[in-house]
């Protein structure tokens, strides 16, 4: 065989290859969505995974999601029933929040865990201190659509989200004020810690920033 003619085999080789993974990632990639979209389905699956020594994944979070009554924004959503338009009402789940909006959303979050699980299996894997993509205001409103709490009498001062401006481009999401997972937070104050939520205001509102010390 001519250098040409092994060339040309070596190249149609390679094609084959490349056209047999393509044709596998093509089959592979819709089932193993599925799949996960069939596990994500179960809390349980969402702490399946132990580190050392023996500490289920998300153990202190779990333990507040469940709690009742409920010690966190969450626990509050745990405890709820979803109830949306067209589809019947069932238990509120983990993925609910953090499962992304839309293709792109969703698509981003199986990379994400692809990526965990991979870092797993290779005994490299700890508790998260933070996620990697945040949840953001188009996780929320999947539903809570508005957030404006009605008109006001004249003399009464607007809340929060009685002022339009709040409600768009605010550039400060719902996860920001609304502390999630935060354990003693009090509900009354639907989750906000004073201190907290001033930091925040402060982006916009100078009056609010911390004195600089000395």
């Amino acid at each position: 065989m001519s250098g040409a003619q092994a060339s040309g085999a070596g190249r149609s080789r390679l094609a084959r290859l490349l056209l047999g993974g393509g044709a596998a990632a093509l089959v592979s990639a819709p089932l193993a969505w599925g799949v996960t979209d069939l596990l994500e389905r179960d809390d349980d699956f969402c702490n399946a995974c132990h580190l050392a020594p023996g500490r289920p994944l998300h153990q202190d979070v779990r333990r507040d999601y469940d709690a009742a009554p409920p010690a966190s924004l969450a626990a509050v959503h745990g405890g709820a029933t979803l109830d949306r338009a067209g589809a019947p009402p069932r238990d509120f789940r983990c993925i609910d929040c953090h499962g992304g909006t839309g293709f792109a959303g969703r698509a981003r979050v199986k990379v994400l865990a692809a990526r965990d699980a991979l870092v797993y299996l290779t005994g490299h894997f700890d508790e998260p201190e933070g996620m990697a993509w945040p949840l953001l205001d188009a996780d929320c409103r999947k539903c809570h659509a508005r957030f404006d709490e009605g008109g006001l009498e004249a003399w009464q001062s607007p809340r929060f989200h009685q002022l339009a401006v709040h409600n768009a481009d605010l550039g400060v999401d719902c996860v920001e004020c609304h502390l999630v997972h935060e354990a003693g937070v009090d509900p009354s104050r639907h989750f906000l810690l004073a201190d907290h939520v001033r930091g925040q205001c402060a982006r916009c509102h100078a009056e609010f920033e911390a004195p600089a010390d000395g």
